[in-house]
């Protein structure tokens, strides 16, 4: 009964067995091999153009190296308040880009609305040197509350932004969960909406280390790579991440992986709002659910085995609030959530509620 983060998941079996594959004979290092220039022309068929394509080991190295790749002196980096880079990355994002700034914009369940982000740009205008410079925008797809951004709302919020001057990140640390919960096409939801460069997310859908940093707008390669080497994010054996990869998008695995957790989190969040004082705040778009509930009902859960995270409170709205017997939490839900996993955690939970 773990629902605690997509993070804990294993690797799924197609990945673990491209990985075992790759462990004989020798290849070239660094990037060279055959193997990452497969993967390199499976990323340009999935995204319908040629693409840059930059392994790395973590998700937060894909945001940090990414928002480095697009910052100048002086750079503010505008994203959401409640961002994983603003919140969960130890000033990482500063530290990499030589010390810019992050500007947190409010915005209801995670998302940020372009009245909201041109309300942030005017803090900068008339420009000067004393407050810095707005250079990126940062939009995460799925945001930190599950949801997930149209393909009309990314274009227009990147509209407003390169108008601005500024480059558009797409953090995608859930971006497979976010492609399927809207039916979406990979380019649809990036490069045609706008978007410069992708944290393109693996790890948290079934593979073990495995994030690439995507470049659409591909005058950033050239600085981008030496920035990943100093880094300390350039692989020696990139064949092993190259597997992961090709275990992932073989046969549209990593679609399939996002469409079970997706449906795992729907089946869930339907169960909690058939029990007595527990409330879901909103329908699932990805593999999230945010429950209201009592308090003893927590308590319950975890003296049966059961693990989720409570989640802060901040920015929902007054009737979405819960009362002080009450609190917020989140369940996330992944390619290896079973339904028998969401049956033992509901019985759990209708046991705890009487």
């Amino acid at each position: 009964m773990n629902f605690s983060s997509d993070n804990w998941a294993g690797a799924s079996a197609p990945v673990a067995a491209a990985i075992t594959a790759a462990t004989g004979g020798l290849a070239p290092a660094y990037g060279t091999d055959d193997a990452t220039r497969k993967v390199d022309d499976w990323f340009a068929e999935i995204f319908e153009r040629p693409v840059g394509v930059f392994f790395v080991a973590t998700g937060t190295a894909a945001n940090c190296l990414s928002l480095a790749a697009v910052s100048k002196p002086g750079g503010v980096i505008l994203c959401h308040e409640n961002a994983h880079i603003a919140n969960d990355e130890a000033g990482a994002p500063a530290f990499f880009s030589g010390g810019s700034v992050l500007h947190g914009i409010a915005g209801a369940r995670g998302k940020i609305t372009p009245e909201g982000l041109e309300a942030a740009l005017r803090r900068y205008m008339p420009p000067g040197v004393h407050h810095g410079r707005p250079v990126a925008l940062s939009l995460t797809q799925a945001t930190e509350w599950g949801t997930t951004y149209t393909i009309d709302e990314i274009a227009a919020l990147a509209e407003i932004a390169h108008k601005a001057g500024l480059k558009v990140h797409m953090d995608g640390a859930r971006f497979a969960n976010a492609l399927v919960g809207r039916s979406s096409a990979a380019a649809d939801m990036t490069w045609r909406a706008g978007v410069d460069i992708l944290s393109f997310g693996a790890t948290k859908n079934g593979c073990w280390a495995a994030e690439a940093i995507v470049t659409f707008d591909r005058k950033l390669d050239e600085d981008l790579a030496y920035a990943r080497k100093r880094a300390g994010q350039l692989f020696s054996k990139s064949r092993f991440v190259a597997a992961q990869f090709q275990g992932y998008f073989d046969l549209g695995h990593w679609l399939d992986n996002a469409v079970h957790a997706n449906g795992m989190a729907t089946r869930l969040a339907a169960s909690i709002a058939e029990v007595r004082g527990a409330r879901v705040l909103f329908e699932p778009e990805a593999n999230e659910v945010f429950a209201v509930w009592p308090k003893a009902y927590s308590r319950r859960l975890r003296e049966a085995g059961a693990l989720f995270y409570e989640w802060p409170a901040d920015g929902l709205s007054a009737d979405e609030m819960p009362t002080a017997d009450e609190e917020v939490v989140r369940l996330v839900t992944s390619f290896a959530t079973s339904k028998h996993d969401v049956a033992a955690f509901m019985r759990a939970l209708e046991d705890g509620s009487h």
